[in-house]
């Protein structure tokens, strides 16, 4: 018993700072597990400028989209998932179409839709930020049949409008404004 008297003064600090460690949810994690790949990519314009980053996290159901955006007019603006990872300007048309290994047609109002590249459109405030938090249920980056990332990568793309949701094949979202490349080696 005397024992446990001078030892149980030790032990309580302990405890009591094990109790207040930050929990699983708080270090990115969903459900207690961690991601288990992290992309991520800088949005660049056909200058060379950053108009943010995006983040994409392999989560056990699905993929997390991150993105924050600066320095825009304040409005929505189309982003897409595009199936080459090559942002080339000016019209960064080498990112290929959307990601879409179901060929499926445009848009999640679209009875024929949507592809899997679809987002949705990111709103920009009035002091030119925007910011996107999307789960993307069952999709894989890499690793698997029809994963996003493959041998030549994949993309995300800024377009200079709205996506409508409905309008194949790009959601009459206007012309691509900024480019970010995504590979397993970034």
């Amino acid at each position: 018993m005397r024992r446990l008297a001078l030892i149980l003064p030790l032990i309580l600090p302990l405890l009591a700072v094990a109790a207040c460690a930050p929990k699983a949810e708080s270090l990115g994690r969903v459900g207690g597990a961690p991601p288990s790949l992290m992309l991520s990519t800088r949005l660049l314009t056909a200058d060379g400028n950053s108009l943010g980053e995006v983040e994409l996290l392999q989560m056990a159901d699905g993929a997390q989209l991150i993105a924050t955006v600066k320095g825009l007019p304040a409005g929505d603006y189309a982003m897409h998932l595009h199936a080459i990872g090559r942002c080339t300007g000016p019209d960064f048309t080498s990112a290929g179409p959307h990601y879409n290994p179901a060929a499926k047609q445009h848009g999640r109002d679209n009875p024929m839709g949507a592809h899997a590249g679809d987002l949705p459109n990111i709103t920009i405030d009035a002091k030119g930020a925007g910011m996107a938090n999307i789960m993307l249920p069952g999709l894989r980056l890499a690793g698997s049949e029809g994963a996003l990332v493959d041998a030549d990568g994949a993309a995300v793309v800024l377009h200079a409008r709205p996506d409508d949701y409905r309008s194949d094949p790009a959601g009459n979202a206007g012309s691509r404004i900024a480019c970010g490349e995504i590979s397993l080696g970034k």
